[in-house]
């Protein structure tokens, strides 16, 4: 009898044991998933910004030989009006006006070196601008579908592509209040660099339509358009000098129409991060 006593109590210390041990391991179980979710999420992103700073290399790369190939020409044209001076003073026949022209021209030669320098200063810096300013986009709408939301950069210029059944119902032209929190998300990133100026251009598909306001697709998408940037502006608190609203209806697919998703992809909102162009005329004109 007393060992039937001392028997039923180490049995359920160790029955005890094991659910715990059981419970354990299945709360392992559950972080471990959580985990490795995050870490195909993560790897996801980090592939995304690996082919963009590959894209952004690739145009770099480019933009370097064309100025390596302009330096050339410019050491060359150095090299030959420094002997062609040289013979001409050797042989004492050149005159104080032809000698005064020679220094000019070898003077507007080193400008144009300057020039070069200061293009290729000034094309590391956008390089530079644009990853920042998607890697920022990135992480403020990190948590939404690829498939309905995609940023990327194409020869230097900074898209942002909102599927359209984030932002509006099917064939009407009011912001979903779903929309407002994508919007909000990105408005907070172009709110923080102020000299950036963006175009919204709205895109359909080739269905046709039209309604009792509307003529056509073309309609439909400058009323998204405008509809964005009203939002931008009145709620957001983006200047409305710094956006632009247009509308590409049915013109200008990304895919072919001829499928059901192709149509899906082709209904979307551009958000277009225009280059500063006059940044660069400003290089072009003539010093004073």
């Amino acid at each position: 009898m007393r060992a039937r006593q001392f028997f039923i109590p180490a049995v359920a210390v160790v029955f005890l044991s094991s659910c715990v041990s059981s419970k354990k391991f299945k709360k392992s179980q559950a972080d471990y998933a959580t985990l490795q979710t995050q870490h195909t999420q993560l790897q996801g992103s980090l592939n995304d910004c690996n082919t963009e700073k590959a894209e952004l290399a690739r145009q770099k790369a480019g933009l370097e030989n064309d100025i390596a190939h302009l330096n050339k020409q410019v050491d060359f044209l150095k090299q030959n009006n420094t002997q062609a001076l040289k013979q001409l003073e050797d042989m004492s026949v050149i005159s104080a006006s032809q000698a005064e022209s020679i220094k000019k021209s070898l003077e507007n030669i080193g400008a144009k070196d300057s020039y070069i320098q200061t293009l290729q200063q000034q094309m590391a810096r956008k390089d530079s601008l644009n990853m920042a300013l998607v890697m920022n986009l990135k992480g403020a709408v990190g948590n939404m579908d690829d498939q309905d939301i995609n940023i990327k950069v194409d020869k230097g210029v900074v898209y942002i592509d909102i599927s359209d059944k984030l932002l509006f119902k099917s064939g009407k032209y009011e912001v979903t209040e779903q929309a407002k929190t994508v919007l909000g998300k990105v408005a907070a990133v172009l709110k923080n660099q102020p000299d950036i100026e963006f175009m919204v251009e709205g895109h359909t598909d080739n269905v046709p339509y039209k309604s009792a306001v509307l003529l056509d697709n073309w309609d439909l998408s400058v009323k998204r358009a405008t509809a964005i940037v009203r939002i931008l502006q009145n709620q957001y608190g983006l200047d409305p000098a710094k956006m632009a609203a247009a509308g590409r209806g049915e013109y200008k697919p990304v895919v072919d129409n001829g499928t059901k998703e192709g149509k899906a992809a082709n209904r979307r909102t551009r958000i277009v991060i225009l280059p500063q162009l006059d940044q660069f005329f400003k290089l072009l004109e003539p010093k004073a």
